[in-house]
C-alpha cells in the first residue's frame, strides 16, 4: 500500500477486520489512486530470468504520481528503467495497455495521439513505428495492436472495455445494440478477429459481458452531457494469483456477470467489490492497483484442448514450460469424473529449442465425455507451479465424442451486405459480408457526388462470413455508401461519417 501514514492505513484495515500480515507499506507522496496509469511494468530478461520495471512518462500532470515507480523500485530492491530520455521519451499509461506475456500488446490509439506532432507533454515527436521500437526495446513487445478510442470513453483506456483472461480469451463489454460505444467497440474487436490471430495461431476467444447503466439509469452517451449515465464495467477487473477482483454495481446486473465470469474461470474465486463511489471518477479496480511480477517466475503456457473426436490412442498435452535453473519433471493430471481423484501421466521435454513438454491422457471410450485436466511442474530450484493457477480446484477440459454430428442440409444463405457499424462512423468501421457462393467483385466506398474514394477489397469474395475494414478519419463529414458489386447485383448501404 502507497501512503503517507501507515499507522492510518494499518487501523483502516484492522477497523474492517481485514488482518495484516500479508501488507506492507510504501511510505510515498501520491497524487492520485490510479495506481493502474502511473505504476511500473513488470518484465523479465529472457522470459524468466531477472525481474525489471519499466516506468514511462505518466500522462498527467501529477509529479508525485509520476515519482512512485521510482520510490517502488527501491522499496523492492528491484532494476527501474524509464522511458523519459530522448528520443525514448514516451508517455503512456497503463489502463491503455494490455499484454498476454509473450510478445503481444493491445492500446487505443491514445498512445499514438500523446507523442504526435503538438503533443502537450514536450517530448519528442514520434511516429508509429516509433512506439513500436521502444515498447520492443524496452517491453519485448513484438506486435502491437492498437484500435481507434471510444466516443464515450473520456479516458480512452482499453481497461474500460476489455481484458485478457488468458493468451487466447478476451473479456468485452457488451452494451445493447446502438448503444453509446457499443458499435465502435464491436467493430475494434472484428478488427482484431479480422486480423490477428493468439499466441498459437488461432483465433482469440471472446467472452462478452454486457455494459450496464449508470446509477440514474442511463448509459454514457444519455444527452445532455449531465444526463449521461457513469461508465460502469465489469472489465476493470483485476487478478491476484487464485482470485479474480471484479467490479459491481448493481444486483441487476452483477449476477449475471459473475455468472458468465465463473463459468469461464473454474476454481478462481471471484470476488465482487462494490464499487459505485471509485467508477464516478472513471475508474474501477484494475485502474487502482498495479502487480509487481514474482521473482523467478515457473512459467507454464498452455492452449486447452478443444472438444474432438475419440483418439484411439492417446490426446497429446504440449505446454511451455520454463525457470531459470531448468525443469526437473513436469505432470498432466487428468479424470473424467470430477468426484474422483486425478490420475497422472508423465509429461517429457519434446522440444528443447522452445521448452515443449508433453503428456498424453489416454483415449476415453464412453460417448459424450468430458476429460478433466491440469499441468503441474517442479523447477531445479524446487519451485513449483501448476496451471490453471487454482488446479487441482481449477482445470481445462475438452469433451470427446465418438460420432459425427450429422448437420443435416445446409439451409441456401443468400449473399448479404450486412449492417455497417458503427454508422455513424469516426474511426475503423467494420463491413460485414455473407457469401453464398464464391464470387467476384467489388467492394467500395462512394461519396455523396458519386465518386468512388475507397476500394476495401477487388476480386474474390470467398464462401463464408467475412469482415472488411475502413477508416473513416480523414475523410469529409456527410453521407455515403458502401457498394458491393458483383457479376450478379449490386449492394448498397448508407453511411454516414462525422
Amino acid at each position: 500500500v502507497v501512503c503517507t501514514d501507515s499507522t492510518q492505513v494499518k487501523n483502516y484495515l484492522t477497523n474492517l477486520s481485514i488482518p495484516l500480515s500479508g501488507v506492507s507499506y510504501l511510505i510515498a507522496n501520491s497524487n492520485s489512486v490510479w495506481m493502474r496509469d502511473y505504476g511500473a511494468n513488470t518484465v523479465y530478461t529472457d522470459a524468466v530470468d531477472s525481474l525489471k520495471l519499466i516506468d514511462w512518462i505518466y500522462n498527467r500532470p501529477r509529479p508525485a504520481d509520476d515519482a512512485v515507480p521510482s520510490a517502488l523500485a527501491t522499496f523492492k530492491n528491484i532494476p527501474l528503467y524509464a522511458t523519459t530520455t530522448a528520443p525514448n521519451d514516451l508517455v503512456h499509461t497503463g489502463g491503455n495497455f494490455m499484454v498476454d506475456g509473450f510478445g503481444t500488446a493491445f492500446s487505443s490509439n491514445l498512445v499514438l495521439d500523446e507523442n504526435a506532432l503538438n503533443n502537450s507533454y514536450g517530448v519528442t515527436v514520434k511516429t508509429e513505428a516509433d512506439i513500436d521500437t521502444i515498447m520492443k526495446n524496452y517491453m519485448g513487445i513484438d506486435r502491437y495492436i492498437k484500435m481507434p478510442v471510444l466516443p464515450y470513453d473520456g479516458i480512452h483506456h482499453i481497461d474500460m472495455h476489455m481484458k485478457l483472461f488468458d493468451e487466447e480469451t478476451l473479456i468485452v463489454g457488451e452494451y445493447p445494440q446502438g448503444v453509446a460505444d457499443g458499435p465502435q467497440i464491436e467493430a475494434n474487436l472484428q478488427y482484431v478477429l479480422s486480423n490477428f490471430n493468439s499466441m498459437f495461431g488461432t483465433p482469440y476467444k471472446v467472452i462478452r459481458v454486457q455494459m450496464p447503466p449508470g446509477s440514474n439509469g442511463n448509459y454514457p452517451d444519455a444527452s445532455p452531457w449531465w444526463n449521461a449515465g457513469e461508465y460502469r464495467t465489469y472489465a476493470n477487473s483485476v487478478f491476484v494469483n487464485k482470485t479474480l477482483l471484479v467490479p459491481v454495481y448493481t444486483p441487476q446486473y452483477d449476477t449475471t456477470a459473475l455468472r458468465i465470469i465463473r463459468e469461464n474461470l473454474p476454481g478462481y474465486n471471484v470476488v465482487g467489490i462494490d464499487c459505485n463511489q471509485v467508477i464516478q471518477a472513471g475508474g474501477a479496480l484494475h485502474c487502482i492497483t498495479r502487480a509487481v511480477g514474482v521473482e523467478n517466475p515457473l512459467l507454464i503456457s498452455h492452449q486447452p484442448l478443444a472438444d474432438r473426436m475419440n483418439d484411439p490412442n492417446s490426446y497429446p498435452i504440449n505446454a511451455l514450460i520454463q525457470h531459470k535453473t531448468g525443469i526437473a519433471n513436469a505432470n498432466v493430471y487428468y479424470r473424467t469424473d470430477t468426484t474422483q481423484p486425478y490420475s497422472m501421466a508423465a509429461m517429457t521435454l519434446t522440444n528443447p529449442t522452445n521448452n515443449t513438454w508433453t503428456g498424453l491422457i489416454p483415449n476415453v471410450s464412453a460417448i459424450d465425455t468430458l476429460v478433466y485436466y491440469y499441468i503441474a511442474a517442479q523447477a531445479n530450484s524446487g519451485k513449483q507451479q501448476v496451471r490453471p493457477m487454482p488446479a487441482p480446484e481449477g482445470y481445462w477440459r475438452f469433451r470427446v465424442q465418438n460420432t459425427v454430428t450429422s448437420i443435416g442440409t445446409e439451409m441456401l444463405i443468400q449473399n448479404e451486405l450486412k449492417q455497417v457499424y458503427p454508422n455513424p462512423a469516426q474511426a475503423i468501421t467494420c463491413v460485414p459480408l455473407e457469401v453464398n457462393v464464391q464470387t467476384e467483385g467489388k467492394l467500395s466506398l462512394w461519396n455523396s457526388l458519386g465518386q468512388e474514394v475507397k476500394v476495401l477489397h477487388n476480386g474474390v469474395f470467398e464462401k463464408g462470413k467475412t469482415n472488411y475494414f475502413f477508416d473513416a478519419r480523414g475523410l469529409s463529414s456527410g453521407a455515403y455508401w458502401v457498394q458491393w458489386a458483383t457479376s450478379t447485383q449490386v449492394y448498397m448501404q448508407k453511411i454516414l461519417i462525422r
